[in-house]
């Protein structure tokens, strides 16, 4: 089965998360992954936080996992609610705060996820939404 989203759609991902990076004045980790949560494409922006690297990529699979963005996660993990605790049931694979989400294509089906780290939560979702926005599937 091919994948939902090509490597040019991806490098499309990181680049304009990228230049919000800039915008924002953080330099970011960024990742796409497929529906799969297979890794497409990645970047370390000069200057970034090295520990973004693997939060970036838990937060694009996190999204496609879950198919929906690391966001609205959050309430549902805090304590006495549904998913509390999830995260720790999948050997630290999942993230479970904002800066990771969906990609769908036109039709509505999940093509994958990005995830930027490095930044506040708020600045790590608004990088990864600019991505998802130059998306075209």
């Amino acid at each position: 089965m091919a994948r939902q989203i090509t490597l040019d759609q991806a490098e499309a991902i990181v680049s304009a998360c990228k230049q919000e990076a800039l915008a924002v004045g953080q330099p970011m980790n960024i990742a796409v992954v497929d529906d799969g949560g297979n890794l497409v494409a990645f970047a370390a922006m000069d200057d970034t936080k090295l520990i973004g690297v693997d939060i970036a990529q838990k937060k694009a699979l996190t999204a496609v996992y879950f198919q929906m963005d690391t966001k609205d996660l959050v309430p549902l993990v805090q304590p006495g609610a549904a998913l509390y605790g999830i995260e720790a049931t999948t050997g630290g694979r999942l993230v479970v705060f904002p800066g990771g989400v969906l990609l769908r294509k036109a039709d509505g089906t999940v093509a994958g996820g990005v995830g930027a780290s490095a930044g506040t939560v708020d600045e790590d979702d608004q990088v990864a939404r600019a991505g998802a926005a130059a998306f075209s599937g």
